[in-house]
């Protein structure tokens, strides 16, 4: 078996038991928290013979190994059950509340990328300098306060006292795009309209920067520590005494060693934001699955509540794999250690 399928299979399994672990504390956390959901469901003003069938139909007067029985029933059938704050089925909902939240991730995870490597090439390649020194202290100041405070900040001075971005939502209300993936920047492509891809690409950037700005200044004081270790190696004075240009070396040798415990920290960055997402999205007023979720939460709607961690629980083991995967592939010493295992 080639080594990255047994690396995939043994994080994949191992990922399973996370999951039906996950599914059992948030299930009977869920169960025990003070309040009758079927009350909850029906308003103060239901009857007690019909909170009586509303528990009998959620299971709630049987033991608790029997309910969480009918729920992995449930599961396996692709039924989540039914949300007591939309009355929908919770499917539904998270289906519709998603794409936002990854939309948002995705967006935060890329400027990540984009501009947090970047700096701390940057800070490597001129160490000791003013460039160096003020990337240091931008990136200093991004991890010393977490994503909401960031989102608050961002949008008092960007949105509020200079209204350059949207305060709040992903679209102006006067654009009707149809849904076709959830995500917006894409379904305005899709349907052809410039102007609100404009728009939707607007309203993203203050909640994805907000999201992405400790993540950028991890990644970017992680790449340039490495960096500046790497640059010690014999073989990049070498290159140097070689003549090869700085900009090559800094590509080519000093960077891809690098690359590997930045894109560890990315990752776990990556993973952070949807936790961190719940937050921003309350600052931005996003309507995403993390609003959605404190939305159930704080109406004990039991059956969104165990859903929607169980998709962002399955999300978080996603993004692990992933990354552990791209990290094997990067690194042979891992592909030849998981061939020897």
């Amino acid at each position: 078996m080639p080594p990255v399928v047994r690396l995939l299979a043994k994080r994949l399994g191992t990922s399973l038991l996370v999951l039906v672990g996950v599914s059992m504390l948030i299930f009977a956390i869920a169960r025990i928290i003070p309040g009758d959901p079927a009350r909850i469901a029906l308003g103060p003003n239901a009857s007690v013979e019909q909170v009586a069938q509303m528990r009998e139909r959620l299971h709630l007067d049987d033991a608790l190994p029997v309910q969480y029985a009918y729920f992995v029933r449930d599961v396996f059938r692709g039924d989540l059950g039914i949300s007591l704050y939309t009355n929908r089925p919770v499917t539904t909902d998270i289906a519709q509340f998603l794409p936002a939240t990854l939309e948002l991730i995705l967006v935060a995870g890329l400027m990540m990328v984009l501009i947090g490597l970047p700096l701390g090439v940057i800070a490597a390649r001129y160490r000791g300098r003013w460039a160096d020194h003020a990337i240091r202290l931008i990136t200093l100041l991004g991890v010393s306060a977490p994503s909401f405070v960031w989102a608050v900040i961002l949008m008092l001075c960007f949105a509020y006292f200079l209204p350059l971005f949207p305060i709040a939502g992903r679209i102006a209300d006067s654009y009707a795009i149809a849904p076709v993936t959830g995500f917006l920047t894409i379904d305005t492509l899709l349907a052809g309209n410039l102007s609100a891809f404009a728009n939707a690409a607007w309203h993203i950037v203050l909640p994805a920067f907000a999201l992405a700005l400790s993540g950028i200044g991890q990644a970017a004081r992680l790449t340039r520590s490495n960096m500046v270790e790497t640059y010690d190696k014999p073989y990049i004075e070498m290159a140097q005494s070689y003549g090869f240009a700085e900009g090559r070396i800094a590509r080519r040798w000093a960077f891809r060693p690098s690359l590997i415990p930045s894109l560890t920290i990315i990752g776990l960055d990556f993973a952070a934001m949807l936790g961190n997402a719940f937050l921003v999205e309350a600052v931005f007023a996003w309507p995403g699955l993390s609003r959605y979720g404190v939305a159930v939460i704080l109406r004990k709607d039991l059956n969104a509540i165990v859903g929607t961690v169980l998709i962002i629980s399955a999300m978080f083991l996603i993004v692990n794999i992933v990354v552990d995967l791209l990290i094997a592939l990067i690194n042979p010493r891992i592909r030849h250690s998981q061939r020897a295992g």
